[in-house]
């Protein structure tokens, strides 16, 4: 770290660095500088050296102004007569500047190389010796600084991103919520949708087939046994859907005691032996179980899915399918599609 890093490396002004020694010449020095160093006139808005430029050269102000750029977003430095900077280009040589140094308004500088610091050593070794343990001084605290500036600004973007990823896993959990149904764990409508959207996106819904279902006389159950009796059948429905779900199938409270399911089925046979084990499974908890009942007989409409169709007309066909087997009594699969009438 040269003299174009004497400016802080933080976004903040509270961390410059002032623990190391200025970067500026004592008297003596300036005028053994002088003497041997090449004075160099300067133009305001001049560029001295542009960053990552190899440098072979120290300047010192004598005259004006210079401006050290860090670039980014780190703290720039104006340096005013008898203060110095990029020695590590000297010191070093072909050493990438850190900085831009431009003149902020007309002045002098001095230039020292390799000749002129020769000069300096044969002049004065003591008082070079005294320059040099304070340049290394600097170039240390300054290290040091940066490294306890860089731990903490890590700290601050580890921080920030445990609170990203927080918020994400919030916001995850909160959009996983929106889409499912609160009393049963399955998808509710809004959630069938964007599994439907996603689907018809990436015509994944060929080979699929739709199931409607509907407890029987499931307001019966609720007017005499209670809600939490009713709320208990809804769950029994969901976990017997659950079981004939795939892991590529999509099960669903719509409301009410109203449920679906969308299925891998390509044929009329596949979709109702899948209806039919529902309906069985739902009959065969009916028979044995104790009161208050935990299970509903169920009716099914099926129809099977097309992806040039609408899915409203999908929809449509299963309903009617569906309030068929209500009207026939329930506990039963009723079949429809746009051409033939199955019961």
């Amino acid at each position: 770290m040269d003299g174009e890093s004497t400016v802080s490396h933080s976004t903040r002004a509270a961390d410059a660095d002032v623990s190391a020694p200025a970067a500026m010449l004592t008297a003596d020095e300036y005028e053994l500088f002088a003497q041997v160093g090449r004075a160099r006139r300067m133009e305001a808005g001049e560029r001295l050296f542009r960053r990552g430029d190899l440098g072979t050269a120290m300047f010192v102000v004598a005259q004006g102004a210079v401006d050290l750029d860090f670039g980014d977003d780190l703290i720039a430095k104006r340096l005013g007569p008898h203060e110095f900077f990029g020695e590590l280009g000297l010191l070093i040589g072909d050493h990438a500047r850190s900085a831009d140094a431009t003149a902020t308004s007309s002045g002098m500088v001095l230039e020292l190389r390799q000749q002129e610091f020769d000069a300096l050593a044969e002049r004065n070794p003591r008082l070079l010796a005294h320059f040099l343990r304070r340049a290394i001084m600097r170039v240390v605290l300054n290290e040091q600084n940066l490294i306890g500036r860089l731990r903490r600004r890590n700290l601050e973007l580890q921080t920030a991103f445990d609170t990203l990823r927080t918020t994400t896993h919030q916001l995850n959990q909160t959009e996983v919520l929106t889409r499912t149904d609160e009393l049963t764990g399955l998808c509710n409508r809004r959630g069938f949708h964007v599994h439907l959207k996603q689907r018809r996106q990436d015509d994944a819904l060929a080979g699929r087939g739709l199931l409607l279902i509907d407890c029987d006389r499931f307001k019966s159950i609720n007017d005499d046994h209670g809600h939490l009796v009713g709320d208990r059948v809804l769950q029994g429905v969901a976990n017997i859907l659950r079981s004939a779900a795939g892991p590529e199938d999509v099960a669903c409270r719509l409301g009410g005691d109203e449920f679906c399911l969308v299925i891998k089925a390509s044929t009329q046979a596949e979709l109702m032996r899948m209806a039919d084990f529902v309906i069985s499974t739902a009959r065969a908890l009916h028979r044995m179980q104790p009161s208050p009942p935990q299970i509903a007989t169920l009716s099914i409409g099926a129809c099977l899915v097309s992806p040039e169709q609408e899915w409203d007309d999908c929809y449509a066909l299963a309903d009617a399918a569906l309030y068929r087997a209500k009207r026939l009594g329930g506990n039963r699969v009723e079949w429809q599609d746009s051409l033939t009438l199955v019961v």
